[in-house]
């Protein structure tokens, strides 16, 4: 199993690599979802806010999909340029989540990413995941210990998902995006 994740997240790396717009589905049944990430699209916290509180310079892409036959993962490909600390390890402020919410809305966390050290970052991860650092990869209520989302439902209501990228210069987000379905299964 491990191989064939670690090849689905080689392929979607590879196309996203050399900058094609969707990645190539190879007769599988996964949802891809893509987001294009930047500074721009960070949300201020006060809602009459409307200045630029990301990352003016920053951008990035991420791809997001399931594997065939395993509704309890996700994996992701993470790419990320012009913002600070790329050069450093994760840490002191720098990491990188999906979150709930919509365009416009700031939300909680739902999984916990991988910084994107040296700009890139991919993996693949269970609900049930523990990280190195004891927190759960699929972040949970802290009062039902329920999942705040799960994978099922991130593939299916990408919409309601956007990535964010964080570091010790914008500890809000650096950089922002929201999840789309690639190939429009209808949601």
């Amino acid at each position: 199993m491990k191989t064939s994740l670690w090849t689905a997240c080689s392929a979607v790396a590879a196309v996203a690599a050399f900058g094609l717009a969707a990645p190539v589905s190879a007769g599988h049944e996964n949802i891809v979802l893509e987001a294009s990430l930047s500074g721009r699209a960070e949300v201020a916290s006060g809602s009459r806010d409307n200045r630029i509180v990301g990352d003016p310079r920053g951008r990035g892409e991420a791809y997001v999909f399931g594997i065939d036959g395993d509704s309890t993962t996700i994996c992701y490909v993470l790419l990320v340029e012009r913002i600070g600390e790329l050069d450093l390890p994760p840490g002191n402020g720098r990491q990188a989540h999906i979150h709930r919410g919509r365009p416009g809305q700031n939300g909680p966390v739902v999984v916990n990413l991988a910084w994107p050290q040296d700009g890139r970052a991919a993996d693949c991860i269970a609900e049930d995941r523990i990280l190195p650092n004891g927190a759960p990869a699929f972040a949970r209520d802290p009062m039902t210990g329920a999942l705040r989302a799960t994978a099922v439902e991130i593939l299916m209501h990408p919409e309601e998902f956007y990535i964010n990228v964080h570091n010790q210069e914008y500890p809000a987000g650096a950089v922002r995006g929201q999840l789309k379905d690639t190939l429009d299964h209808g949601h």
